[in-house]
């Protein structure tokens, strides 16, 4: 998976854009950059306006969230907008903001890794007969044979997050994403870092695993050959213990859904009285409305996992009464 997607011609190295493969909230509407820039202004205020507000993207893709939340967000100057990618800088970005390869080493600010994690790759191990086997991938064909124990530090990681009960089930071994978002916290210096993914919890972890593809739009099999993206949802439960022992201070875990309706995003139909009275402004209304409305779906966009952590601030006031909602 790591040379799949991060490798020499790996499917991300290359420059292929996630928009071109998938959707997701950012490229469903700008109302969610609007969303996160009511979250970045609470912020913002919880940590007494510093003189820089490092702003940082962790698998930015083409940098549009960042270019969104640019144009309706006025810090007076104080923004420094970050994109964390592998990929080359597209053509037309905007030149304030910068393009790195890793996060900056000191972050005083926000932090968003909206489908990040579900890209930091895992191995895939099966309860045999024999015990639990690491599954072994011809990137060529995509056959599978099983293959080594898992190390250690994999079984101990397993039998805390992601237990193996029946002979055939499967587990994504998520160390290396709780490594790779405690990372993130160790960086930040006082604010908050969120990371927004398809997620599961402990009790409620899939018997067969998630590890899929995607091209082109399309699910197909996840070949490590390339010449797909290759994801696996997240364990977001896990990710926050890691952040909190790498020094956050406070978490929530939610739903997509819980926060952006405490961000704003309702997805209620305006009244009918504003279509008679201004026309234009209700057809404007009519539109949020449905943008919010995918964003928030229960069944999409919205069931995405919300792990927000902090450092040396409170959680937000505004999100403090969220709740996974139906």
């Amino acid at each position: 998976m790591q040379q799949a997607l991060y490798g020499p011609g790996g499917f991300y190295a290359r420059g292929e854009r996630p928009a071109a493969h998938f959707r997701t909230s950012v490229h469903a509407s700008h109302r969610f950059a609007m969303a996160l820039a009511r979250l970045i202004a609470e912020v913002d205020t919880a940590l007494g306006h510093p003189a820089r507000f490092d702003l940082v993207d962790v698998g930015a893709g083409s940098g549009e969230l960042l270019a969104e939340i640019l144009s309706v967000t006025n810090l007076g100057g104080r923004l420094r907008p970050v994109a964390v990618e592998v990929a080359p800088r597209p053509a037309g970005l905007s030149g304030a903001i910068e393009w790195c390869s890793a996060p900056p080493e000191d972050i005083t600010g926000l932090v968003v890794a909206n489908e990040w994690l579900d890209n930091v790759p895992v191995d895939v191990v099966e309860l045999t007969d024999e015990g639990p086997r690491l599954v072994v991938v011809d990137p060529r064909t995509g056959a599978e044979i099983p293959g080594p124990a898992p190390a250690v530090e994999d079984t101990e990681w397993l039998e805390r997050w992601w237990p193996l009960r029946e002979p055939g089930d499967r587990a994504e071994i998520g160390r290396h994403r709780c490594a790779a978002w405690a990372s993130v916290l160790r960086r930040l210096r006082g604010g908050l870092a969120l990371a927004v993914d398809y997620a599961h919890e402990r009790d409620h972890r899939p018997a067969y695993g998630t590890l899929t593809g995607y091209r082109d739009g399309r699910c197909v099999t996840p070949v490590p050959d390339g010449s797909c993206d290759i994801t696996a949802h997240v364990a977001l439960d896990a990710c926050a213990e890691a952040g909190r022992l790498a020094g956050a201070t406070s978490t929530l875990l939610t739903t997509q859904r819980a926060a952006l309706r405490a961000l704003g995003l309702r997805g209620a139909r305006p009244a009918l009285d504003l279509a008679r009275s201004d026309p234009r402004a209700y057809l404007r209304a009519l539109r949020a409305a449905g943008e919010d409305a995918e964003l928030i779906d229960p069944s999409g966009l919205g069931s995405f996992g919300w792990l927000v952590q902090t450092v040396g601030v409170g959680l937000p006031a505004i999100l403090t009464e969220t709740r996974p909602s139906p």
